[in-house]
């Protein structure tokens, strides 16, 4: 019995790490504490594999993953955190880099640090409202549902996240119309 567990854990890592990574980067915006989130997030979610595996264990996985970015938001507040960059360009697939570096790479690298500026600059609830509704595609009452909330809770974090990406002069109006 062990061995299949350990077979659907490993199956399961293989199928969806990339996209919890993915989430969880675009969650907090360091590639490396991104990684480190997900990691303690398979580690909670393997001690209690066999009770999560016929759930929908990818929810299970990103609720953990959520959880302990805000736990960590809560401890590293007073600590030295990076200035650089959030967004690493060698985390992009390559089939999707010849598409950045065709025309003019400079306008895909702006928008991409741009956005970037834009998402640190939003408060962590908002920053999670807005990866959960946007990345992850989910309806209000399933972000609500994943970060704890009452669902208006959801709405006005989203309502105060969109207006001031809508107000980041980074984003001021140079991509509008533009599609990713």
């Amino acid at each position: 019995m062990a061995s299949s567990r350990d077979d659907d854990f490993t199956a399961f890592v293989l199928a969806r790490s990339a996209r919890l990574v993915h989430f969880a980067r675009m969650l907090c915006g360091d590639a490396g504490l991104a990684e480190d989130l997900v990691q303690t997030a398979l580690e909670k979610a393997y001690l209690r594999w066999d009770r999560i595996e016929m759930a929908d264990p990818f929810a299970y996985v990103r609720q953990a993953v959520v959880n302990q970015h805000l736990s960590w938001v809560r401890r590293r507040l007073w600590r030295e955190r990076p200035s650089g960059d959030p967004i690493d360009l060698h985390d992009v697939p390559e089939a999707d880099r010849s598409r950045l570096f065709t025309a003019d790479p400079s306008g895909a690298v702006e928008r991409r640090i741009a956005v970037g500026a834009a998402l640190s600059a939003l408060t962590r609830r908002e920053r999670a409202v807005v990866v959960l509704r946007y990345v992850e595609d989910l309806t209000e009452q399933q972000a609500a549902a994943v970060l704890g909330v009452a669902v208006g809770t959801v709405k006005s974090a989203n309502a105060r996240a969109l207006a001031k990406l809508r107000a980041a002069p980074e984003l001021s109006g140079s991509f509008v119309g533009e599609r990713a």
